[in-house]
This record gives C-alpha cells, structure tokens and sequence, in this order.
C-alpha cells in the first residue's frame, strides 16, 4: 500500500495567478490540433437539468501517450445569482491513468472562462477576417467579456465594439473593462448592430435566437458560445445553411451546438485547420460560422500545464490520499 500518496489542490486564487493568456493559448491550440489527429480523445459529454433549474455536465478525455486522463463537472446553476455568487460552477479532476488515482483537483472556473476565450480568439484569428473592425457581442457577462478580451488580444485592427443586452439596458460594469481600449457603443437594436459589423459573437444562455439572418452581411464572421446543451440555440433558422461552417468536434456540435438544428450540414473541425489536414480558403464575401460547444481535451491541456507550473513554483495544498 502506498501510504505517502498525496493529492494536489489548486484553489480559485491560485489558479488565477497561474493562468496567463498566451500560455492558455498555447494549451488550446495543442488541444485543438491533438483531437483532430486523433492523439486525444473526447468520451461522451454528459448535460442534464436538475429539479432546481441547474444544468449539470461531465466532459472528460485522455491523451493516452502523454499519460493524461481528467474530466471537469461543471453546469450552471441560476439561483447563484441571487446570493451573490457566480452561476457558472466547474471542477477538473486529473487522474494518474496508469492507476486511477487522483492526481489533481483544480477550480475549474476560471479554467472554463480563459480556454473558451481562447478557442474563440483562435476561431476568429484563424476565420474571420483580417480587416476586420468592427465587432458586436451579444451578452456582457463573464464570458462575453473574456471573448471580446481574446478579439481585442488576437484582432489588433478592432476598433469599434457594440454590445447588445438583454434587457435592453446599458451596462456600465462592461463598459469599465473595456474603457480606453476601443471604441465602445451600447446597440438598442440587434439586426442594425449585426449589419454594421464585422465580427459577431454570441455569449448568452441561448434561450433563442438574437436577430434576424437578414441582418448578416457578406464577409461577417460569427463565433456562437451560448449553445452547449440540447434545445438552446442563438442563431436564428436558415443562419447555418448560409454560411461555412467550423465547429471544435463535429459529433459534440452536432449534439448540443448549433449544429444540432442542422445536423447533416457539411462542417470542418478547427482542429483540422490549426493542424494544417485542412486549409482556409476565404472569400470575401463568406460569411464563416465558428460553432464552440467546449473540449474536454482543452480543460485537460490547460490542467496539465497549470500542475507542471504548481509543481515547479511550489503552490497548491497537499492534501495525504493514501491507498
């Protein structure tokens, strides 16, 4: 028995001061190009509502040649709001696949926010296009924010952001993020602020969809986050059929993303395209669609690189798990 076994915790504020962007990027990216090669697997995703309204999920994957085997449980629970907290709860757990043991427990918060801030920045780096200026994001929550953060890290030439709420209201505490670093406008009406721009990203609870296909123009880009679980969309019917479309797993979209309106329509993985198996060949005049329902394998990269920075920078709680 090996009664000297510990487990490392990594807390929320330990977390925060390891991530950095670029380094979270980075993570990503391999992830992405690990899955497309098939170097690392996505198991099944697991997505369920809860009798108090919460939506619970497991995802979880392997990259077996690295010895790296975890999953993250994560949902979003509502009523969190109301007592002052954050609605969108995550845990990722890595396991020493060799004997199942745990090796690592980690907020997975934070985690959750900067890998979907990534893989985003990389869909509109990679798809959209590189004269892009203007952008409008509908939502202003934790992860629009990071989303526009990524836009603005990745998209230099951004110069105009317009934001759309719902309930139709200026929102000051967005707008203190972003003050001084573009030009920041809050649109009352979705179909002109769509029409106007470059860039579209949607980060809402994708309760329907947020304007009319109409309102998109030739040569826009458009990254969906809001689509995680069955019956949620943000694109309005016909949207998908206009455009080319990219999703991060094609199954995984297929089930719980947009794609699952349109489940037979062609697609390409990113993955595919960051690995160089696919290439970009962007007119103008396309609009291209960046359907983003979350990889295991990027909580798992983003994990792995957070325990080697903890191990080597002597942070975390040892907590004796003995067996």
């Amino acid at each position: 028995m090996r009664n000297d076994a510990q487990l490392l915790l990594l807390n929320k504020g330990e977390v925060e001061k390891l991530l950095t962007m670029d380094e979270v990027l980075s993570a990503v990216k391999r992830a992405f190009v690990l899955h497309s090669q098939s170097n690392g697997r996505v198991f099944p995703v697991v997505r369920e509502q809860l009798s108090n309204g919460a939506i619970f999920g497991i995802k979880s994957g392997d990259v077996e040649r690295e010895g790296l085997l975890g999953f993250k449980a994560a949902g979003f629970w509502p009523a969190n709001r109301s007592v002052g907290g954050e609605p969108h709860q995550a845990t990722v757990m890595l396991i020493d696949p060799s004997t199942g043991r745990p090796v690592c427990v980690i907020d997975g918060n934070a985690i959750t926010t900067l890998r979907t801030g990534a893989a985003g920045g990389l869909g509109l780096q990679i798809l959209a296009r590189a004269d892009s200026e203007r952008l409008c994001v509908f939502g202003t929550g934790t992860q629009a924010r990071i989303q526009v953060t990524f836009a603005l890290h990745l998209m230099p030439g951004l110069k105009f952001i317009s934001y759309v709420t719902a309930n139709g209201q200026p929102d000051d505490a967005f707008e203190a993020v972003f003050a001084g670093r573009c030009a920041l406008r809050h649109a009352t009406c979705a179909d002109d602020a769509v029409a106007q721009s470059d860039i579209v990203i949607t980060a809402t609870p994708g309760g329907g969809p947020l304007f009319s296909a109409d309102a998109v123009r030739a040569g826009t880009h458009i990254n969906c986050v809001g689509a995680d679980t069955k019956g949620k969309r943000e694109l309005p019917a016909g949207m998908l059929e206009r455009a080319r479309v990219y999703v991060d797993d094609h199954i995984q979209a297929s089930q719980i993303g947009e794609l699952q309106w349109s489940p037979d329509l062609p697609c390409v993985e990113l993955g595919a395209v960051l690995g160089g198996v696919e290439q970009v060949a962007r007119r103008r005049e396309d609009i291209t669609i960046f359907d983003m329902t979350g990889l295991a394998l990027q909580d798992l990269t983003v994990s792995q690189m957070l325990l080697e920075r903890a191990r080597a920078e002597r942070i975390g709680t040892h907590v004796a798990w003995p067996w």
